[in-house]
């Protein structure tokens, strides 16, 4: 067994990616809740496909998360952004979604995430 590079990995991701974007698509009555994460950050946002637009969005870097000075691990602060972001879709009238996990697998920090935006309300 060889070690796969980080090149490999980001692509064998995109793939993945690809083939779940195929059947999930997001509408005004259910928009998508799309999840990225790098190496020390996670972003989330809930987009409106027909339109193309972010209806709302949350992320390590956002401001909303910086004032909870959230510490611990990265599932934790993954729990966190979920929270985040599910406070800012009920806010916006966005009650139920459609989770697209980027290519990850539903484990770790996106479940995390997931976990989190639930609930706080969010429905999927």
């Amino acid at each position: 067994m060889s070690v796969i590079d980080w090149s490999e990995r980001r692509r064998a991701r995109e793939r993945r990616h690809d083939r779940i974007r195929k059947k999930i698509f997001g509408v005004p009555e259910k928009p998508r809740l799309s999840v990225f994460k790098s190496r020390r950050h996670i972003y989330a946002q809930i987009i409106n496909d027909l339109e193309g637009r972010t209806l709302v969005a949350a992320s390590t870097l956002s401001p909303e998360f910086k004032v909870r000075a959230v510490k611990g691990t990265k599932a934790a602060i993954a729990k966190a952004v979920g929270e985040i972001l599910a406070e800012k879709a009920l806010k916006a009238d966005i009650r139920r979604v459609v989770f697209d996990r980027g290519g990850n697998k539903f484990h770790g920090r996106v479940k995390a995430l997931a976990t989190g935006a639930r609930e706080k309300g969010l429905t999927f």
